[in-house]
């Protein structure tokens, strides 16, 4: 009530923005567990079981030999790194903090805080565990992985996609979730668990015939990843996808995410709680 507001220039305002931004995005973090050595060695865990889990499921079926030439274990985590990362963002960033959450009642704190906070927190905890494992793997197993990686920028780039394109779509969920709370809840854990088989991590899309090519190519993931086993394998050329398609379709999502966003934060009530 009784403090003056200075006007603030524009470097000002980023830097204070970047201020609240990291703190928040310290919070998220420690928001699975107290300690945030913790929470990263949780995912961690979570990523190398899935790889193991996909690994021996590959060995017992015998699909290995529909795996691209190379590194097997790298396949599978080309795959692997950037479906955890795209679905732990899209998870963060739909679970956010809305308009109407107790957090916006302090004057600092806005939606654009939270969604933000929740995008950088996701990626950090994603890129931590992916050298991690990634460490391990080449002292302990293959000496040679960081040099059979035929573009690693490409790859990693692939990852920063995948990462906006989750992003975009929870943006989605995240805008539309406090009009209609359930059916957006069940309509995001059906995107997630549809993405265990339509992101393509199991398969080569250049094997993939053109009746089948069409039941993946609507998902982004499916291009991503697709396009990360052609920067990673240098005897893999991806012609059935494209991450201009993933680009352009996330730079949408997020514009029209960021529309819904405003109308709903103009309409935010406090009863909305009551609802969910």
């Amino acid at each position: 009530m009784f403090q003056t507001t200075v006007p603030r220039t524009r470097l000002s305002s980023a830097m204070y923005f970047a201020e609240l931004v990291y703190h928040n995005s310290v919070r998220a973090v420690r928001k699975t567990h107290g300690n945030a050595f913790m929470a990263i060695f949780m995912n961690m865990l979570q990523t190398i079981i899935f790889v193991l889990t996909f690994y021996f499921m590959f060995m017992i079926l015998g699909l290995r030999g529909q795996a691209v030439r190379g590194d097997f274990m790298l396949y599978i985590m080309t795959g692997v790194f950037l479906f955890m990362t795209h679905s732990k963002t899209l998870g963060a960033v739909a679970g956010s903090e809305g308009p109407a959450s107790p957090m916006m009642q302090h004057a600092p704190m806005n939606t654009a805080v939270a969604i933000a906070a929740a995008m950088l927190s996701s990626l950090y905890i994603q890129v931590l565990s992916l050298v991690a494992i990634l460490f391990i793997y080449d002292v302990a197993f293959n000496p040679f992985v960081m040099t059979e990686i035929h573009d690693p920028i490409g790859c990693l780039m692939m990852l920063f996609l995948s990462w906006f394109s989750g992003a975009a779509i929870g943006l989605v969920f995240l805008a539309a979730k406090p009009w209609f709370p359930t059916p957006i809840s069940i309509a995001s854990t059906i995107y997630q668990r549809a993405n265990m088989i339509a992101s393509g991590k199991m398969f080569v899309a250049n094997t993939l015939p053109s009746s089948k090519l069409v039941l993946f190519d609507w998902n982004p993931l499916f291009h991503t990843i697709d396009q990360s086993r052609g920067y990673a394998f240098v005897n893999y050329v991806p012609r059935n996808s494209s991450w201009e398609y993933s680009l352009n379709l996330s730079i949408v999502l997020i514009m029209i995410g960021l529309i819904g966003e405003f109308y709903t934060r103009k309409h935010a009530s406090a009863s909305w709680s009551a609802r969910r």
